[in-house]
């Protein structure tokens, strides 16, 4: 079996919805399972819609109505399909209304009716041109989570779950078409998995099941050498491994979240990132080994990031000075991207989100400490056993540049060398480094 992933802008309209399963058709004898998001801005339209019922207590659903009716027109088939779920909706709405609250519960119920009602129309159509198409809600399909409203993890028991409710129906030759995103506890909440969500959810299916692969169908060509709207000249890159997709994805290539690769990883599943809008074109294999590693794989950056340096000499042979450091850092919540050490110094960077005046007012009985905002983060991904010369090359492009770096970290997973500058400078060092790399080092 194989698993196929929609999102929402594959499922933007009936034509896009009549285009993806022309996509399924010459699959069919692989025996697939759909995983879909919901139709193009309906997550969004439903948040706005439950705000506007919390802070106005006005109750609307009809741009909703008008995308799914006007979708539902196209593919000629039967209304029935989604009014109870849109008289549901309704009648939620009008208790966010009534009652004044929101809590992430309601919230994860009320997104969840975005993939519901793709699931049906999607379903729905697939019947309508003869193929035994079955809607299916997550749990349905055998998805556990726990119970962290809006951002919830799968449980381990959906491992077993999973196949022993789809491997029957695809047995028997039914096409399931399941919720992406969404899934619910063990008290029968529904909850929603958070960043990366619908692609989790297929890659659970695919790897619980064993499958033969799982295909994640987005509107791009692959994963990037870097991003297009720097690098014009950027080009898909054919074949990664899951480390090196992970670090290409946390460092800033938005393709597939990391935490979606996890089960496949287990499984050694391989996941295919292929455009719907052009389904033509090759698109980017993630497995576990590649034959013929290539020592850069892309270039990737993430501005709006922050420095914080920490200098004090009673680093200097003070066991326990770095626990007590990054003690201060867990207590305010603040998550670490990279780290540099030296006998008397620690510089750290971090996501510009941040409130760091407590966290400095701490650190200063112990250290001097300076925040540096407006930088960047310039991440090389690939297999850099060849660090030095690489590093060598990179920081050759920064100083013909006349752009200083600011802190240097080649990562533990051995996959990534990354780098601060100035937050202006990060688009001209990244298109720099993929000008001196792309006819070199990333044809291999």
């Amino acid at each position: 079996m194989i698993v196929m992933k929609f999102g929402g802008s594959s499922l933007a309209n009936g034509e896009r919805i009549r285009h993806i399963v022309e996509l399924v058709k010459p699959e069919l004898t692989r025996k697939p399972v759909l995983v879909v998001s919901a139709l193009g801005d309906t997550t969004d339209q439903l948040l706005e819609a439950a705000a506007a019922a919390l802070e106005r207590g006005t109750v609307s659903i009809e741009r909703i109505m008008e995308l799914h009716k006007n979708t539902i027109r196209e593919l000629n088939i039967d209304m029935t399909t989604i009014m109870p779920l849109l008289d549901e909706l309704h009648s939620l709405l009008v208790g966010i209304s009534l009652i004044k609250e929101l809590t992430g519960r309601t919230k994860d119920y009320l997104v969840s009716f975005g993939e519901r009602l793709s699931a049906r129309i999607v379903a729905a159509y697939g019947t309508a041109v003869g193929i035994k198409a079955l809607a299916m809600d997550a749990w349905d399909g055998g998805l556990v989570s726990d119970s962290h409203f809006t951002a919830a993890e799968l449980v381990p028991e959906s491992w077993d779950s999973i196949p022993k409710k789809l491997i029957p129906l695809i047995d028997e030759g039914v096409l399931p078409v399941l919720t992406g995103f969404i899934a619910k506890d063990c008290t029968g909440a529904i909850t929603t998995l958070g960043r990366g969500g619908s692609d989790l959810s297929a890659t659970m299916i695919a790897a619980a099941c064993t499958a033969e692969e799982v295909q994640i169908w987005k509107d791009v060509d692959g994963i990037l050498t870097a991003d297009p709207r720097i690098v014009p000249e950027a080009r898909p890159v054919e074949a990664v491994t899951y480390e090196e997709a992970a670090e290409l994805a946390y460092f800033g290539a938005q393709v597939l979240h990391p935490r979606a690769m996890q089960p496949c990883m287990k499984t050694k599943t391989p996941v295919w990132i292929k455009n719907s809008y052009n389904p033509q074109a090759p698109g980017t294999r993630i497995m576990a080994a590649l034959e013929k590693p290539r020592p850069i794989l892309g270039i990737t950056s993430r501005n709006q990031v922050t420095l914080v340096d920490i200098v004090s000499t009673r680093m200097l042979g003070q066991p326990g000075f770095l626990a007590e450091l990054f003690a201060d850092f867990a207590r305010y919540g603040i998550s670490v991207d990279m780290v540099a050490t030296s006998e008397v110094s620690v510089s750290v960077s971090m996501d510009s989100v941040y409130d760091l005046e407590p966290l400095k007012k701490d650190l200063s009985r112990i250290a001097d400490v300076e925040i540096k905002t407006g930088r960047a983060m310039v991440t090389i991904i690939g297999e850099v056993n060849r660090s030095a010369e690489i590093l060598y090359r990179a920081f050759g492009v920064c100083a013909g540049l006349g752009i200083p770096v600011q802190m240097v970290s080649l990562g533990a997973s051995k996959v990534n060398i990354s780098f601060i500058v100035n937050d202006t400078q990060s688009a001209d060092v990244v298109k720099g480094l993929h000008a001196h790399f792309l006819d070199d080092f990333l044809q291999g």
